[in-house]
């Protein structure tokens, strides 16, 4: 008899994790949330065009010593699409108003690629609402416009094209190794570009792109500095929005930064990776090591 693949399907996933998975009003965007498990706070903040299913591999792992919120961001996923720019200060905003709704006073946050952002700019902004912090592949911090142009452009012919042939290399992107990306993952996703009125949503987030506009919020040691969290950068050999130079120079404008380089993935680590995602999680954040 031919073995189990490591993963069939989200659900299979989450199939034994007792988890709830609902809507909170969130200052009148009505916000999709997940929640599970018990112990010390941790919320999942995923990426430019994603939704909270980004971590569907990671719940059971991490729901076993932390009570983990994974949500779609405004403008994301199935949470609501207000017609107004999502920067990161927009961004920030929600999520602190989540946690106000969700009564955390304070929480770990693990944030990747633009979750990354906003999760380190929230850190520098709101300290007393962050205990430690994970930057997943947080992308392009050394703002490179090239980068900038590919993120755009892929993101904008997906959604303009929800079709699997115009979505597929979209969420290939994110893999080093693309045998990884499943039919479900690319459906779901279709599910989402498809929405009513996501390109202009999707035109809304992807302002932060634009240089002119990313200026006000763009990675500067001004900002960095003020992260007062014990924060660890996590790397991959193969992240196609920035290389280890980039966490080298974060960690210099970091008080407390450390790295931790995950070999052989791209920008999902937590997907192709999942062992060591969840190892380095927790001991980063039980303070086992740092």
């Amino acid at each position: 008899m031919n073995p189990l693949p490591a993963h069939i399907s989200i659900w299979d996933e989450l199939s034994d994790v007792d988890h709830e998975l609902r809507h909170v009003d969130v200052r009148g965007v009505r916000t999709r949330v997940l929640r599970a498990g018990s112990g010390p706070d941790l919320v999942l903040l995923h990426g430019t065009g994603g939704h909270l299913e980004a971590y569907a591999r990671d719940i059971a792992g991490l729901s076993e010593f932390f009570r983990v919120t994974a949500y779609d961001m405004v403008g994301h996923g199935w949470s609501d699409l207000p017609d107004h720019p999502y920067t990161i200060d927009v961004l920030s905003e929600h999520l602190l108003s989540l946690m106000d709704a969700l009564g955390i006073d304070a929480a770990h946050l693990s944030g990747e690629s633009l979750g990354g952002w906003v999760a380190a700019w929230t850190a520098a902004h709101d300290p007393d609402r962050v205990s430690r912090l994970v930057l997943n592949t947080p992308g392009n911090i050394a703002n490179k416009p090239e980068v900038m142009a590919r993120l755009r452009d892929i993101t904008m012919a997906a959604v303009a094209d929800p079709s699997d042939a115009g979505v597929r290399p979209r969420i290939e992107f994110l893999f080093h190794h693309k045998e990884m990306v499943t039919d479900e993952l690319v459906l779901l996703r279709r599910r989402v570009y498809g929405r009513l009125g996501f390109t202009r949503a999707i035109a809304n987030t992807l302002v932060l792109q634009d240089p002119v506009v990313r200026a006000d919020f763009a990675w500067d040691p001004a900002w960095v500095g003020k992260i007062m969290a014990p924060t660890l950068l996590l790397w991959t050999d193969h992240d196609p929005t920035g290389g280890l130079d980039e966490a080298e120079m974060l960690l210099q404008w970091l008080p407390d930064g450390h790295l931790h380089v995950i070999s052989d993935a791209g920008h999902w680590p937590q997907w192709e990776k999942v062992d060591e995602f969840l190892a380095v999680h927790r001991d980063f954040l039980l303070g086992e090591s740092s």
